[in-house]
C-alpha cells in the first residue's frame, strides 16, 4: 500500500447501533428534533439500549437531549448537534476514502 495511510473512523460513531442512531438523526433538518419513543420505534431498539448509545453520543457532544413537557406529559427530544453533524460528515468522508484505497476491498 506504500505511504498511503488508511483513514481513521470515529469510534464513537462507528459502533453499529450508534451509527444507526447518527444516520437517523442526520436525516433530520439541522434544527429538527425527534422524540425518544419515535427514534426508538424507527430504530427498533429497546429503551435501555437506545439510552446507552445516546449517552455515549451525548458525552461526545454529538447529540443534545432535551427534557420538556407537552400537554403536561414529559417528553424527551433528541437532535444531532452541529458538532455531531460535522463528525458524521467526516465519518462518511473517511469511509469513502477507505473504500477507495486500492486493494482495501479485496
Amino acid at each position: 500500500m506504500g505511504n498511503q495511510e488508511l483513514p481513521q473512523l470515529d469510534p464513537v460513531i462507528h459502533a453499529q447501533a450508534r451509527l444507526r442512531v447518527t444516520v437517523a438523526l442526520a436525516g433530520l433538518c439541522a434544527d429538527e428534533q425527534i422524540t425518544f419513543p419515535r427514534l426508538q420505534q424507527l430504530l427498533d431498539m429497546t429503551p435501555g439500549n437506545l439510552s446507552t448509545h445516546l449517552r455515549k453520543l451525548e458525552d461526545a457532544g454529538y447529540v443534545e437531549i432535551t427534557k420538556a413537557y407537552e400537554h403536561r406529559t414529559p417528553v424527551t427530544l433528541v437532535r444531532l448537534t452541529p458538532r455531531g453533524r460535522a463528525a458524521f460528515e467526516e465519518y462518511t468522508r473517511a469511509l469513502h476514502r477507505l473504500l477507495e484505497v486500492p486493494g482495501a476491498g479485496q
